[in-house]
């Protein structure tokens, strides 16, 4: 998987189809991503103390990894991700300007 936790994101397809977001939580074993402010779902929140009343709160969903591109630090727009590998190690490069991300 070329994302990981921290990345800038925009999704391409989908509901949240053009939002950006940050990536908050990575699962390679099931190839999803979960993102800040996408694919956002409302859960029912039981009180924890006597008189508190419950709540809905919203929570950021994991969703495919495949609908989401890594938004390029220098050229600022989504593009796809590659490798290259230096004396430093594996390098992760975008596909569409050339520089390291």
């Amino acid at each position: 998987m070329r994302i990981k936790k921290g990345d800038q994101i925009q999704i391409v397809a989908g509901a949240d189809k053009g939002k950006k977001g940050t990536v908050l939580a990575a699962f390679p074993r099931e190839s999803k991503i979960a993102a800040e402010g996408i694919n956002m779902k409302k859960k029912h929140v039981r009180p924890k103390k006597q008189g508190q009343k419950g709540e809905l709160v919203r929570i950021p969903m994991p969703f495919p990894v495949s609908r989401a591109a890594l938004v390029c630090g220098t050229c600022g727009k989504p593009a796809r991700v590659g490798y290259r590998v230096a004396a430093g190690g594996k390098m992760r490069v975008c596909k569409r300007c050339g520089t390291n991300t």
